[in-house]
């Protein structure tokens, strides 16, 4: 059965010019003008691969690429924009594109795109360590690194795993803040219990209400499981009362003729900024911030533990050669050197998607400088 590939492109000539290129490499595709159209599609079946113009009339590229992935996480996406820079590469990556290609769009090089993200999906799909979330993913021990603060965390969440006490994660993107809430739901008396995430940004203040509030909402399933508060300063101000009620009474009220019920969730949040510029802002309230960050962790960027990347390299490495049934024993020096020059604005994340597609595509039983394309690097 041929893969099926969704193109999303209100540039009628191009959507039309990309879907003869791939029916003539024997792929299935289908074509929409705008993001709207594309989740009705979604609605009705399902697709290998999506790609995406960013600026669409309506709902834009990126967003639909969230959409999607909060709905499919392993959907695999491409985005095209006509505007590089390192803005767009963090927001594809956040919103977990597979990859991004620049306008004009050239024939040979989407197509190489296509079929390596694609290769990599049936990969993951395939490999039970991929498509199986084992329960000691989320050990304290994943928490790579000998940079003092990374040894200080490790310790402090054994100490942090049985507390009922709310958590508050700070740390830029990809530097593993939902590792370490999954780390500590994991290792302490929850396990058992539900998991959930909350991306706060990706919801509309009406969204989160019924999201979090309603009679089906998420602070009623979560029972005495655990809710990861993602981005927590992008909930609207009513919501942001709502859930501080909620925890100071550990009761929660869904209507005024509803009785209350015990709320006996562990609430852990995280930010991206500094909690105290978000209060002064009036983004997050005083009172909810410090009742969300009886425990406060800081989470170092990667530029800040170059020393720890080899580490990291040496774990990711092993993951992905077992997972892809590849004879990729380490990293050469030569590389590690190459890596230690980049600043990494995705942190961990960045170098584990960096590393995950070196191991899948390199011929070699050592990465090589020449592995890693994708960073525009040079020895």
């Amino acid at each position: 059965m041929s893969e099926r590939i969704l193109i999303v492109e209100d540039e009628d000539t191009l959507r039309e010019s990309l879907c003869r290129v791939f029916e003539r490499e024997g792929y299935e595709t289908a074509s929409v003008s705008n993001a709207e159209a594309a989740l009705e599609l979604f609605d009705e079946g399902t697709f290998d691969l999506v790609i995406t113009d960013i600026i669409l009339p309506g709902i834009s590229g990126i967003e639909l690429v969230r959409r999607i992935r909060e709905a499919s996480p392993d959907q695999s996406a491409v985005v095209m924009t006509a505007y590089a820079s390192l803005e767009t590469a963090v927001e594809t990556l956040r919103a977990g594109a597979y990859d991004y290609i620049v306008k004009p769009i050239i024939h040979e090089e989407i197509k190489q795109t296509v079929r390596n993200a694609l290769r990599l999906r049936t990969l993951q799909l395939e490999n039970e360590l991929l498509k199986k979330e084992s329960a000691d993913q989320y050990e304290i021990t994943r928490l790579v690194g000998t940079h003092p603060e990374i040894s200080a965390l490790r310790e402090r969440l054994r100490r942090l795993a049985d507390s009922l006490s709310p958590v508050l994660l700070k740390g830029e993107i990809g530097t593993g803040k939902k590792l370490v809430a999954r780390a500590i739901h994991t290792g302490g008396r929850r396990p058992r219990f539900p998991f959930i995430e909350f991306h706060c940004a990706h919801y509309s203040p009406e969204e989160q209400e019924k999201e979090l509030f309603s009679s089906k909402g998420l602070l009623k399933r979560i029972r005495n499981g655990t809710i990861y508060f993602n981005r927590v300063e992008g909930l609207g101000e009513n919501c942001q009362r709502r859930l501080l009620s909620v925890m100071e009474e550990r009761q929660l009220r869904l209507g005024a003729n509803e009785t209350a019920l015990r709320f006996d969730a562990l609430v852990i949040s995280s930010t991206e900024g500094d909690p105290e510029v978000l209060v002064s802002e009036g983004r997050l309230l005083q009172r909810l911030y410090e009742r969300l960050s009886t425990f406060r962790i800081n989470l170092p960027p990667l530029r800040e533990r170059i020393n720890d990347i080899e580490d990291l390299c040496e774990f990711f490495v092993s993951r992905y050669s077992r997972a892809f049934s590849k004879n990729v024993s380490g990293t050469s020096s030569e590389a590690l050197e190459l890596l230690r020059t980049h600043t990494w604005p995705g942190n961990v994340l960045e170098l584990r998607n960096v590393l995950e597609r070196a191991v899948l595509m390199t011929k070699n039983t050592n990465l090589i400088p020449e592995d890693f394309p994708a960073l525009g690097l040079t020895c």
